[in-house]
């Protein structure tokens, strides 16, 4: 593939096998009614990626991130009051503080699914998000040029690499964006013919909704600045004119402009930028840190990584300088934090996908190739172009179409299916203080109640208005020096009780075996107030 196209065949063939793929490449794979009903490999992934998410143990684990509670109750303020919040509502020892709801225009929109659909609503939609952005991610690497098997396999390893951050929050929205944003800009990029450059200006469009969406926007401007810099040492070469150096330029000063679009205007980039240069932040929250290679998920973006670097050395000489540098944005940026594995695994697997492809093959036509090897990849490129031609014909997309409307059919119905029990999304009781919480619900303890910051979300879901807490995950919220103080208290070290203390703090819901939960049970100063099998609550003597 020179330029993003696809690859033709350039394996010798038998002349069998030369009749079989013209014919196959010649005639309809499908006719009739089975154009409209037979799901394309795409549709399957997103069928199946939506059924396995949404129900049985993978509901759960997509409410596995407590920030999924305080995401709904905002937006629920959001609905009530038709307005967006400048100060935070949720917490006790933040209140009247200024607070960046960024997140807003999800906020609100789960808030609506949630209030018709419950939790199995926000679950599925979630589902759907998903799935949308693996079935267009493998769309992507088909019409990119990349033969089947291939595509397949790395569309799993950038699957389970995906894997660590499937939860219900806005993030699983940025997938999507980043996967369109980047068609954008590379289907316009100059190539064979560089004419088509209108379809660039609806990037611009994009960053209006994804500024009001998910902090992930700012991976938008990566990608435009990659381009920007491929586009003028390509200028420097006269490899191509200036006309699209100068749209790229205009695109990107719009899309700037876009960004403003947003309730709290500059405010908000200067607020992500502090946010993401707190040294101290960015090393103690874990989503931050560099992903730890011993999980599955992390192994998997290894695996990835690795064959992006031996593909782009053996296809040197055919690799654009735009995707050089998308994948060292993409490998840099996974390697740096966790929580950019997604994204960085998605991007390495549509670049790396057609030019592994062409690799193969190429390397198949060599006479030193074994006969064996070359055979076996004419098969896999005939049964990939019959495939292609198949999935040409199909329209309908019955199947993705009767899993939505299927799953708020059983949303509506409280996770039923007939008598079945087909969704049944909740916070693990496990993972959170369940059965506390109900507790101090029954008992109506006012708070507020200083927790963990990774089930604060959980206890704003179920307690507000009636109780606030003391912290949870909104860390750009409360600042590096609040969670100075936090640490030393959840770690019991020197000086644990000041932070205690000096908010007059009389509860405290900690995990059972915590070394909190032992200093507590150590001192006059608190009782056990109610205890199980995850989580303790104390109060003050």
């Amino acid at each position: 593939m020179q330029g993003g196209q696809p690859v033709k065949p350039s394996v010798p063939l038998e002349p069998s096998q030369t009749n079989s793929t013209s014919r196959a490449e010649q005639e309809p794979a499908l006719s009739g009614w089975a154009r409209y009903f037979v799901p394309s490999v795409a549709d399957l992934i997103f069928v199946l990626l939506v059924a396995t998410l949404s129900c049985g143990l993978m509901a759960t684990r997509l409410l596995g991130d407590a920030g999924t509670g305080w995401h709904i109750r905002n937006g629920e303020q959001i609905l009530q009051t038709h307005s967006i919040p400048h100060t935070d509502p949720f917490s006790a020892s933040t209140a009247g503080r200024p607070w960046y709801a960024w997140e807003w225009m999800y906020d609100a929109g789960m808030a609506a699914i949630h209030a018709q659909l419950g939790l199995n609503g926000v679950v599925f939609a979630t589902a759907l998000l998903i799935g949308l952005a693996f079935s267009l991610l493998f769309h992507m690497m088909l019409q990119r040029g990349a033969l089947l098997p291939v595509a397949v396999v790395l569309l799993i390893l950038a699957l389970i690499s995906s894997s660590i951050h499937f939860f219900a929050r806005p993030h699983v929205v940025s997938w999507l964006f980043t996967l369109v944003w980047f068609g954008v800009l590379d289907s316009c990029e100059p190539k064979a013919d560089s004419k088509n450059f209108r379809r660039i200006f609806w990037l611009p469009v994009l960053m209006l909704f994804w500024v009001n969406l998910h902090g992930g926007f700012v991976f938008g401007f990566a990608l435009l600045g990659v381009y920007l810099l491929s586009g003028a040492i390509n200028c420097l070469r006269d490899q191509i004119d200036s006309h699209w150096l100068r749209a790229l330029a205009i695109v990107t000063v719009l899309s700037l402009l876009a960004s403003l679009v947003n309730p709290y205007g500059y405010k908000l980039h200067l607020h992500v930028y502090r946010y993401l240069s707190d040294r101290w932040l960015m090393s103690h929250i874990n989503e931050f840190q560099a992903p730890n290679f011993h999980g599955l998920p992390q192994l998997c973006f290894a695996v990835l990584l690795l064959i992006a670097i031996a593909t782009v050395v053996l296809s040197r000489s055919l690799i654009r300088l735009s995707h050089l540098f998308v994948l060292l944005l993409a490998g840099s940026s996974g390697l740096y934090a966790s929580r950019n594995l997604p994204i960085a695994s998605m991007l390495l697997a549509l670049l790396i996908a057609p030019l592994l492809s062409q690799t193969l093959v190429a390397r198949a036509a060599g006479a030193n190739t074994p006969a064996k090897i070359r055979i076996f990849i004419t098969r896999c490129q005939a049964f990939a172009s019959r495939v292609g031609n198949m999935q040409a014909d199909l329209h309908g997309h019955i199947w993705p179409v009767a899993i939505v409307f299927l799953g708020v059919f059983i949303c509506m119905r409280q996770g039923r299916l007939g008598s079945l029990q087909v969704m049944d999304a909740h916070f693990d009781a496990k993972r959170f203080p369940v059965e506390a919480v109900e507790a101090i619900k029954t008992r109506g303890i006012p708070g507020p109640i200083f927790t963990l910051d990774s089930w604060g979300g959980y206890l704003i879901y179920q307690l507000y208005p009636q109780s606030k807490v003391f912290v949870d995950d909104r860390h750009d919220l409360y600042g590096d020096e609040f969670f100075k103080r936090y640490l030393t208290t959840i770690h019991v070290e020197p000086g644990w009780e000041a932070l205690l203390n000096d908010n007059h703090m009389n509860w405290v819901l900690v995990p059972k075996k915590s070394a909190l939960a032992n200093a507590l049970r150590g001192t006059s100063q608190w009782r056990i107030s109610y205890e199980d099998g995850t989580s303790i609550l104390f109060s003050r003597s």
